[in-house]
């Protein structure tokens, strides 16, 4: 299985194009953020000390809880187009069971998540800082760390699943399309959930990823929101957390990070689970 993983990782790193539409939707946040949406969000706290430290942060916060669902989708491209070109059929006559088959697409996808969200981290911490930001401290530094691996794990899920259904180039390529319009809607980054109709502010919470990147800005806005909102009234950061989606809240209730960590786990594992059933029934 550790052989035909590496393969995929080669095939992966291999193909330019492959790896730069995976990094697309991504490259278009970031694109539509410094043209624009930077200013508009800045704009709307005037007085205020470090808000621009503070929004860089949030937006890159919500990049790289992106970046681990377009880069692991990117990488599932090889077991479409192994399906698509009947490379599969060699693959199978290998000495390699199913499960080992399945198990190489999925680590190779991990692997790839996990790389092209430190090289995204590593690109966030330099755009901040180049506009007046701070690099996160070393605490800050291994959570954020902690939760790339654990973000790219839990939201791998939910793209096995969705690619379990599909054989062909063309129908991989149109999801991807959909996939990388919507991930930015989805995870609150082109409009604040604050901003959104309630019933569309539920799909939202519901959306694992969500989750992902309500626990990036948690850990990377924290000095940068203590500063800004240094001597504000607590409700006044509540607001500002909920409408940002920094923090969720069902109802009366707010959501904690142990909460979305075991969303995002429960989610994972009903996922993988409805991904292994499908691709089994399909091999059969």
């Amino acid at each position: 299985m550790n052989n035909f993983a590496r393969r995929n990782l080669l095939v992966f790193f291999k193909d330019r194009a492959t790896v730069f539409f995976s990094l697309l939707a991504v490259f278009i946040i970031i694109g539509l953020y410094v043209l624009f949406l930077g200013d508009v969000w800045s704009s709307g706290f005037t007085g205020m000390s470090g808000v621009r430290y503070l929004m860089d942060s949030w937006i890159m916060a919500g990049v790289l809880a992106v970046t681990s669902v377009t880069t692991t989708m990117g990488a599932f491209g090889t077991m479409i187009d192994d399906k698509s070109r009947k490379i599969s059929k060699d693959i199978y006559v290998a000495p390699l069971s199913r499960s080992s088959i399945t198990g190489g697409y999925i680590v190779s996808s991990f692997v790839i998540g996990v790389i092209m969200s430190l090289i995204t981290l590593v690109l966030a911490e330099l755009y901040i800082v180049l506009y007046g930001g701070a690099l996160l401290a070393l605490s800050a530094l291994l959570k954020v760390l902690g939760l790339i691996v654990f973000s790219t794990f839990a939201n791998m899920s939910l793209i096995l699943f969705l690619v379990s259904f599909f054989r062909s180039n063309n129908a991989f390529a149109s999801a991807s399309t959909i996939i990388g319009t919507l991930i930015g809607f989805l995870t609150g980054i082109y409009l604040p959930i604050g901003q959104l109709p309630t019933p569309v502010q539920w799909v939202i919470k519901l959306f694992p990823v969500s989750h992902s990147a309500a626990l990036f800005r948690q850990v990377m806005m924290a000095d940068a929101a203590s500063a800004t909102f240094s001597g504000a009234p607590a409700e006044v950061v509540r607001r500002f957390n909920e409408s940002m989606g920094v923090f969720f809240s069902l109802g009366k209730t707010e959501v904690t990070p142990l909460m979305s960590i075991a969303y995002m786990l429960i989610s994972a594992v009903i996922f993988y689970t409805l991904a292994g059933l499908n691709l089994s029934r399909k091999a059969k």
